[in-house]
């Protein structure tokens, strides 16, 4: 998949065909009542990010949302604009060449449908397939951001990974106080078998693992107050950013340029390239990150 550019044109046409401007919640924007199979993991063999004419050094970036009760906000901002800023500024200041998003619905373990996927997409089908995941609004389980790295690292087949051996990028957003879910094995068996179809014998940090063979991980912890900042080590140690969820508009320019900073800009150029009003978040954000290259410490 990843064919054709992603267009504001497109974007306007799709928003304004959907109603989505005038939705007064995320209800009204994503209204499937269930999960369609083209996005159930256990359906899914796997997931395409390859090169094209279009598109000739193809980089997959996979953006999971937390769709469970706290989180609809998250969704509903993400479809009314973060994703159409997202793209259009990937184009427009070159930050990454030929970008091919899949975007990746997750809640609780417990869940009917805890982890749904869609396509990776360089066009208009981003948006359209976002549109049309499921938000079951969670239940009373524990998140399940392992599930999508064992789905990245599992469950995709990446050119830029196999001929360039060039990492994608994975992005998790939520307001959970420890996305790595549940350690025990047995757990994670018993919730792989149901959503997958397999059996998994892999505890969180093997399944990390091997989802940073191909994927640079990282986690935006979406920070309402009631948690204390030391949870954060229990996250993913200097690959987690907090942001206050006042500060969501914010998310486009905070993973641009953590790419940007994984690619070798300096945190400052990172930062004074955006507007000044959204400079002091994304600095404060971006100095929990500790980015590792071969010689050591970037940042």
């Amino acid at each position: 998949m990843g064919r054709g550019s992603y267009t504001a044109a497109d974007w306007n046409k799709l928003k304004n065909s959907r109603n989505i401007a005038s939705a007064k919640n995320e209800k009204e924007i994503f209204k499937s009542k269930k999960c369609d199979q083209r996005f159930d993991p256990k359906y899914i063999q796997k997931r395409e990010a390859r090169d094209s004419e279009d598109h000739p050094e193809s980089l997959p970036i996979i953006i999971g949302l937390d769709v469970t009760a706290s989180m609809g906000y998250l969704a509903e901002k993400v479809a009314k604009e973060a994703l159409n800023e997202t793209m259009m500024k990937l184009y427009s200041i070159g930050a990454v060449k030929d970008p091919a998003l899949m975007f990746a619905a997750y809640g609780d373990g417990n869940d009917e449908s805890p982890l749904q996927v869609t396509q990776f997409e360089s066009d208009i089908r981003i948006a359209e397939q976002l549109l049309d995941l499921w938000l079951e609004d969670g239940g009373q389980g524990y998140v399940v951001n392992p599930m999508l790295w064992y789905f990245a690292a599992k469950h995709t087949v990446l050119d830029n990974y196999e001929k360039r051996k060039k990492k994608g990028f994975i992005f998790t957003i939520g307001d959970s106080a420890d996305c790595r879910g549940n350690d025990e094995k047995e757990a994670l068996k018993y919730h792989y078998k149901r959503v997958f179809g397999e059996d998994v014998d892999m505890d969180v940090d093997e399944i990390l693992s091997a989802a940073e063979e191909k994927f640079e991980v990282f986690h935006i912890f979406l920070d309402n107050n009631y948690r204390k900042s030391p949870l954060l080590v229990k996250l993913l140690p200097g690959h987690t950013m907090s942001l206050r969820p006042d500060d969501v508009d914010s998310l486009p320019e905070l993973i641009i340029s953590t790419m940007q900073i994984v690619n070798g800009m300096k945190l400052e150029d990172a930062v004074n390239q955006w507007p000044e009003l959204k400079r002091p978040v994304l600095k404060k954000a971006l100095k929990e990150l500790k980015i590792k290259d071969k010689k050591g410490i970037i940042f």
